[in-house]
Formats: C-alpha cells, structure tokens, sequence
C-alpha cells in the first residue's frame, strides 16, 4: 500500500491486489462537517451524480456505464470523526479478467473526473431540475430514520450529547437547512469549494502504481486547486459531574434507551478491547448478561469512537424497565472496571476484534473505508499494526481504560401515554 501526493492537496491510496475480480475506485471530498455546509455537500454529490458535460443524464450514463461492462459509479456522504467526506465510489471488472485487453481504469477514472470537474449544466449553472429532484430525495431519506426507532434514537442521543460540537452534526444535514437551498447556492458553494477541498483519491486493483496515478491525473487535469481547506482534527471534551436525562415521548411500543459516555483514556486500544467486552461483540456483558440472562432488553450493544473518544449504548426495553435497565447496564461496565470477567471474556472479545480486522482484506470497500478514514484522521496506523496492537491488550490497561469511562448523557424515548 502506498499514498501519494498528486497535486496541491490532492492524496492517491493505492493498494495493490489481484485477489479481486473487481477494481475498487473512490474519489472523495473532506471537509470539516459543519452544520451550514453539510446539507449543501450530501446534495451536493448526488447532483453532480446525475450528469457531466458528455453523459447529461441519467440515460447517457447508464449507456457510458455498459459500455464498460456493467461498471457502477455511485455517490457517497460518509463521516470520521468531525469531518464530512463525500464523493464517489466507483467498481469495475479488473482488467485482468477481461480476455480481449480492454482497459477499464482509464474510462472510468475520466468519468469519475467529469463528474467532479465536468458536471452537467443548464445555462452555465448546476441544472436546476437535478437541485430540486434530488433535494426532494435527500429531505426525504433525512427525515425517514424517524421510520427506524433504532437509528431516530441513536441519532437524537448523538444530537443532544454533542450539541454545540461538530460531531452531533447529521453527516446527510438538517431537513430544514436542505429544504432552504437554492440552485443557485449550491452551484455557488460547488464553485467556491471546488478549488480549495482536500482530495482523497482510492484505487484497489492489479493495474500498477504509476498506471493508477496516471489515470486519475489525467482524469482530473480540469481540477481548479487555489489552496488548502484540510480535515479537522477531531476534539474531545470531559463529561459533566453528572450524566443530563432526556426524554422523548413519540407512538412507540417499545423504549430505546441510548447512553453516551465519553472517556479521555489516551490508551485507544484498550478502550476498543474495553468497548468489545461491554458491548461490542456477541460475547460481551451486556449481550448475554442484560439482554440474554435478564431479558431486560430487546437487544443491547455498544459502539466506539476511537478518534472522539466517545462510547454509546443503545438498546430496546419495556417502558416499566428503566430503572432496572438503567441499574444493570452501569453494573456491567463496573464489573469491567474491577476486572470481573472469566478469561474467556476478555481471549474473546480480542478474537471477535482480530476476526473483524482480518475479514476488511476480503473486502476492497472495507479496504477503502479503513485507509480513507486513517488518512482523514492523520492515522498512520496499518490494519496490521492496528491487529499487533489490540493482541498486545493486557487485562490491566482493559480496568485503566474502562475507568476513564464515563457517562455524559441519557437518551430514553418512551411511548406518549406512559408515566415514569
């Protein structure tokens, strides 16, 4: 694997493999996510999805896509840490496999680069049936999670914990704020961000380095570049003396009881051990103690930010549960704290982790997503070095770690006729 600069702020991931059948391509934006540019990047790429100056729309690509047998060309809105990264991601046949000697690569990084550099226009600005067809889409696909009571919960936990913060910005925007722009504000921003938004470029095939780097030079010759708009670096903060309770009322049989933590343990992989022990992995304590031996909840598990510092839990429970439930999920990170697990709690939350890493190099998107996400954070830390380093774990600095845990914000949605 290697990363090069192509041009002024302009970065190529290139990972060498023939063990795809597929060559995996991606060109991203990443910028700070904020919430006034947010919505303006999400519509952003989806317009520019939807046409260039050679294939105005979606018939004419879909025929340029055939043409190269069945190649897809997708648009992406992603974030890491407090950063939005949006852009495209594209597959294709590896040239390998293709008896006749056709290339692949280069057609479709220039499309790639059309669609960026080359969009389609109608009298000079971004087409204004593309803004408001795909402004409708993406207010609706925004306000759909409230459909999810899952994703809607974590998302509401996420909002109110990190209120004020870049990272309790939605990486898609605000409903409201999408709804407010204009064809003619978008084509601005698109025009005002073009030249300065850092590049991160993906190429995952058995093409070479140098044919790779050529191909999306050539691709992107157009990009106008005038300086230097580069990723945050992604803050952390300390939690309060005491935990803030919200609640939400909305039709629902079933509550979601969400708690955000945040930790400042400077020891990241013994908080992902810690993390996978809690609730992490099929094997962790609140898994098999809250959900499986108490059913006390419908499910439970918990995620971490590495880059933000910051655990959530999320699970479903009976209304008339939260006390306990509420009880029972502090247990067990407590237990974590003092060290009371079996051995095997701990041997398999670092196998769970390990299998989880190793199985990203059977895939060229997971591939894609680790390295695209340890660029934008200033990571230098290979999937290998990430394995040694979570192996190397003791239960010690696991009770360090999860001491430095702590909670920051309770999240309980409830159904509209129940008491506390």
């Amino acid at each position: 694997m290697t990363r090069q600069l192509l041009t002024d702020n302009v970065y190529l991931t290139y990972v060498p493999s023939e063990k795809f059948k597929t060559s995996f391509l991606s060109a991203q934006m990443v910028m700070p996510l904020a919430s006034r540019t947010a919505g303006l990047n999400a519509l952003l790429v989806n317009v520019l999805s939807r046409g260039t100056a050679r294939c105005p729309d979606m018939d004419a690509l879909g025929r340029e896509l055939d043409m190269l047998y069945g190649a897809r060309l997708d648009p992406a809105v992603r974030r890491k840490g407090e950063n939005q990264i949006f852009g495209f991601v594209a597959s294709c046949i590896d040239d390998k496999y293709l008896s006749g000697g056709e290339k692949l690569l280069e057609p479709l990084t220039e499309l790639m680069g059309e669609m960026l550099c080359s969009p389609a226009l109608q009298d000079g600005r971004l087409n204004p049936a593309y803004v408001e067809s795909e402004q409708a889409n993406l207010i609706d696909l925004i306000r759909s999670d409230v459909n999810d009571k899952r994703a809607y919960a974590a998302r509401r936990l996420r909002e109110e914990m990190f209120a004020g913060e870049p990272f309790g910005v939605n990486r898609l925007g605000a409903a409201g704020d999408v709804e407010a722009i204009t064809p003619e504000q978008l084509d601005r921003h698109y025009r005002a961000i073009l030249p300065q938004v850092r590049l991160e470029l993906f190429y995952c095939g058995s093409a070479s380095a140098e044919r790779a780097a050529a191909a999306y030079r050539r691709a992107l010759a157009g990009l106008p570049r005038s300086g230097g708009l580069d990723a945050a670096v992604t803050s952390r903060r300390a939690a309060p003396a005491q935990p803030r309770l919200v609640t939400e009322e909305l039709d629902v049989t079933q509550g979601k009881l969400c708690i955000g933590y945040r930790t400042d343990s400077p020891d990241e992989h013994a908080s992902i051990v810690a993390n996978a022990m809690f609730g992490g992995s099929s094997n962790s304590k609140l898994f098999l103690n809250v959900r499986e031996k108490l059913s006390l909840c419908y499910y439970a598990g918990s995620s971490y930010d590495r880059e933000k510092g910051a655990l959530m839990v999320s699970s479903g429970i009976e209304f008339a549960n939260y006390d306990q439930a509420m009880a029972e999920i502090a247990a067990q990170l407590a237990a974590i704290q003092r060290g009371d697990w079996e051995d095997w709690e701990f041997t398999g939350a670092k196998s769970y982790l390990l299998n989880n890493f190793r199985s990203m190099e059977d895939f060229a998107s997971s591939l894609e997503s680790y390295l695209l996400f340890q660029a934008v954070s200033g990571s230098k830390e290979t999937l290998g070095e990430l394995m040694e380093a979570v192996e190397a774990v003791t239960p010690e600095r696991v009770m360090e770690a999860a001491r430095a845990i702590r909670p920051d914000t309770i999240y309980f949605l409830k159904g509209k006729e129940t008491q506390e």
